[in-house]
């Protein structure tokens, strides 16, 4: 069905016409159908609203002129939903928390992507988005599986959380040649660092994070994704190495306190301001 800005509103029924070029996905629809819309030739431009939760299989596959994809409600995106969509250079997905195997497979247009509530990323999710540069992700990230970013041959930078298992394979960057930046979500990590108790261990810290991008650029294309992981484990352990020794500092300005205050004025006023935040590290 036509409207009338030209828009063609999409209820889940029927084939879509061939001549339509944007889509707009009717209220009553909350999940894209497999192959709702499987190699369509025109359309470039897709606007869902809050309520669809699911792209199923297929569902865009080869569609050569979509450009541009807002999903702001999409939670899951199944396998095969987005694949050689070669024209895609601009997906919003906000709430996104599962990406399914090649789901966005072979496009080549796509140039960056922000995932700021993505927690799975399938299997060559992303292989061969040739244009891809930069990806960004949020804390909520469990895992990357195997060749997701494989062949990824201008990926530059991405930003991942500081979290030991995310890099679950060593394939993930495969021929990622370019890839030089590893950021870390801003959080968690810079808060527990500017509240250690020494200068030189937060000196140290910032060292320790900043070596990734150091180290990169000089790594074998097959041995980038290995870096990250070795990375992300040593800059856990220097982490963990500082929380201890902070503790260890902690309980004994706390044991000489006691000896001159209350204990109730130590343990309720003097000890949280001395306390790191917590941290939602996985070793």
């Amino acid at each position: 069905m036509m409207a009338a800005d030209g828009w063609y509103i999409y209820n889940g029924m029927g084939v879509i016409p061939p001549h339509v070029t944007r889509v707009r996905i009717d209220e009553s629809v909350t999940v894209i159908p497999a192959r709702a819309f499987y190699g369509h030739p025109s359309i470039r431009e897709v606007d869902f609203h809050y309520g669809v939760k699911t792209v199923a299989a297929f569902a865009f596959y080869k569609c050569t002129s979509l450009k541009r994809v807002i999903m702001p409600g999409v939670e899951v995106v199944f396998q095969c939903a987005f694949p050689n969509c070669y024209a895609l250079t601009d997906v919003e997905c906000g709430k996104l928390e599962r990406i399914g195997l090649e789901a966005f497979d072979g496009c080549k247009s796509l140039e960056s992507i922000d995932l700021p509530s993505t927690k799975i990323v399938g299997v060559c999710a992303f292989n061969e988005c040739a244009a891809l540069t930069n990806v960004k992700f949020g804390n909520k990230l469990e895992s990357i599986k195997l060749w997701a970013f494989a062949d990824c041959t201008s990926l530059e930078r991405i930003t991942i959380p500081l979290k030991d298992g995310i890099i679950t394979r060593d394939s993930i960057f495969r021929m990622c040649k370019k890839l030089k930046h590893v950021d870390l979500v801003e959080g968690e990590v810079q808060e527990t660092i500017a509240y250690l108790q020494l200068e030189e261990w937060k000196n140290d810290m910032k060292e320790k994070i900043d070596a990734i991008n150091q180290i990169l650029p000089n790594t074998l294309v097959l041995e980038k994704t290995q870096a990250v992981q070795l990375w992300i484990a040593s800059v856990l352990g220097k982490i963990i190495q500082y929380k201890a020794q902070h503790r260890s500092y902690l309980d004994e300005a706390a044991t000489i306190l006691q000896s001159h205050l209350p204990n109730d004025i130590v343990i309720e006023s003097v000890l949280p301001f001395l306390e790191l935040p917590n941290m939602n590290m996985q070793r």
